[in-house]
């Protein structure tokens, strides 16, 4: 929790002032059972009306000014908690986008989902808490304690102690809650987890009949956090009970005490009514400070499990490099031995990759289920990092050029066709956000997408709900690839991008990108040797090696499993397409 702390730096004032206000509170608390024992002792006793009514209304004035401090408490400690919230989860994100897809893979969407949510929400709760209660809680207790040790020397010992017991059981209960909340939040990913994957799911659920096995799944996940949470919350449901028992035995020894002084003259009955106050407020302040520490408990476990994220380093590779650095008279791109592995994986999932390519070249990847392909071409934005042997773009390591830099000179086409909530115009804008409408419409007119922006009512303007769930799978296919072009890139990469799509506008598309203007250096993974057999060159690959590298007229002579994979299809597609 202390390394979080530096996203309070903006909100110095307000984590300043809110407990400030609150010991302004607390002191004008501790004043009032003085002033309700003067009452007893010099109005009542004396029949003094006039001393009653002055002693109520510097009650009412107390009361007034410690509603006044206790609401700019809150609000100055909403402003830091809420502030604090903010700054961390930018961090977060910010750190979350610096990690590799292998990182990112090993950790899970649920988790992130939940450590930017579930997590970050219980540590601002705890920074409100601790802001408004860390220091007017113990403040009340010890200057009760201390007013009693003024009031009568006896009953102060009393109340020292009752404080000291209390100590032990607030700290015994926190010390065994902390690792079990980590437990609780842990089994709250596989909840998350278990959601997620069902409602991305549903409808592969719901072809096979396995919704009831899901059911299932899900509730033993979900009875597992149950368990946890009941489990956890039964031993910090013991802090109310405990702090009950031992600041009512402590009234009842108070009250034993002071009725043998009072009868001995040594107290008096206002005294005695103060002291029985000031008992109260630590009854009322530890049940305070024990609903505090849980939270508190829970907030330490979760800022754990945030902070986790924070000490992952990113295992992409970043080096500076100057002009000096790049290798001259070379090909625009290389691939020198290059070696993949995810995590600790027995086999590399690429392994002596060896090639280059020409600036404007057109490259074809092809290859098996599970072949690298997506692996080799994500090399090239640098998405993951190379265990060994280097890939390099214009004489330099992709390492060297930097994440923004590298990226905003390739346009990326993936797999799985992703479109994001907003208009068809604000996704086309990703590459370049001050695109016209005439730049976009060219670049969709080149993805063979004109027809899907003419059907609709809007346009360009047409509304794109999460996902692209309104439109078909060519049509997400065509608008991410026209999303890619507008940036205009030197590099396009489309992976395996044209799956949906049928063979004509699959041959239209690759036609309209060979006669682009600018002429980018194109990857294009595909199953169909049809969309690649017009390629400069041809990648195969097997089991994450290279099976065979030429045009397709020469693979087809020299490589064995190009041609299994062309005369597979050669019956379905004809050799003309």
């Amino acid at each position: 929790m202390r390394k979080l702390l530096k996203y309070l730096k903006n909100y110095k004032v307000q984590s300043v002032l809110a407990p400030l206000f609150k010991l302004l509170e607390a002191a004008f608390e501790l004043i009032v059972p003085l002033v309700v024992a003067a009452i007893i002792d010099n109005g009542i006793a004396d029949k003094n009306w006039r001393y009653i009514l002055y002693s109520c209304l510097i009650l009412i004035a107390l009361g007034v000014v410690g509603l006044v401090c206790a609401v700019a408490a809150q609000y100055f400690a909403a402003r830091a908690a809420v502030g604090f919230s903010k700054e961390l989860r930018h961090d977060l994100f910010k750190k979350m986008q610096t990690l590799s897809y292998s990182q990112i893979d090993g950790l899970g969407t649920s988790k992130m989902i939940t450590r930017m949510t579930s997590d970050v929400n219980q540590i601002q709760s705890g920074v409100n808490l601790v802001l408004r209660l860390f220091m007017r809680s113990p403040f009340i207790v010890f200057g009760a304690m201390i007013m009693a040790l003024v009031i009568d020397l006896a009953a102060g010992g009393v109340f020292a102690v009752a404080i000291v017991v209390l100590c032990v059981v607030v700290f015994a209960i926190m010390l065994a809650s902390i690792p079990l909340y980590k437990k609780v939040q842990g089994r709250l990913d596989k909840v998350t987890t278990a959601t997620r994957e069902t409602l991305t799911g549903a409808r592969v659920l719901r072809a096979f009949c396995k919704e009831e096995e899901e059911i299932k799944n899900y509730n033993a996940c979900n009875e597992e956090l149950n368990k946890s949470q009941q489990f956890v919350g039964k031993i910090s449901a013991l802090m109310n009970p405990l702090t009950y028992v031992i600041i009512n035995s402590a009234i009842i020894a108070l009250l034993y005490l002071g009725a043998i002084k009072v009868d001995g003259g040594m107290l008096s009955q206002g005294q005695v009514v103060a002291l029985y106050n000031y008992m109260s407020q630590i009854l009322i302040e530890l049940i305070k400070l024990a609903n505090l520490i849980i939270t508190v408990t829970k907030s330490f476990a979760c800022a754990g499990r945030v902070n986790e994220i924070f000490e992952i380093p990113s295992d992409l590779r970043r080096e500076l490099a100057s002009e000096e650095d790049r290798i001259m008279e070379v090909p625009y791109i290389s691939f020198n031995n290059v070696c993949v592995n995810y995590g600790n994986a027995e086999v590399d999932a690429l392994s002596g990759i060896t090639f280059s390519v020409e600036k404007g070249q057109t490259i074809g990847v092809i290859g098996g289920t599970g072949a690298g392909k997506t692996t080799l071409i994500n090399m090239l934005p640098h998405f993951y990092d190379a265990r060994s042997g280097e890939v390099l773009i214009d004489g330099i390591n992709v390492n060297c050029i930097g994440g923004e830099k590298l990226r905003e000179r390739i346009g990326i086409v993936p797999q799985r066709a992703v479109l994001f909530k907003g208009s068809i115009r604000e996704n086309m804008q990703w590459g370049k956000t001050d695109a016209t409408d005439e730049e976009i419409l060219s670049a969709i007119e080149t993805a063979q997408a004109k027809d899907v922006i003419e059907s609709k009512k809007y346009g360009l303007g047409e509304p794109v709900e999460q996902g692209g769930k309104n439109f078909s799978g060519g049509q997400r296919q065509r608008l991410t690839i026209a999303r890619a072009l507008v940036k205009k890139p030197e590099i396009l990469i489309l992976d395996d991008s044209a799956s949906a799509l049928d063979y004509a506008t699959d041959a239209n598309l690759r036609k309209s990108i060979k006669n682009l203007d600018y002429k980018p250096t194109v990857f294009i993974v595909s199953q169909r040797t049809s969309s690649i057999k017009h390629a400069d060159k041809i990648i195969v690959l097997d089991g994450g090696r290279t099976a065979g590298i030429g045009t397709h007229d020469e693979l087809l002579n020299t490589c064995e499993i190009y041609r299994e994979i062309h005369y597979s299809q050669y019956a379905k597609e004809g050799d003309n397409i």
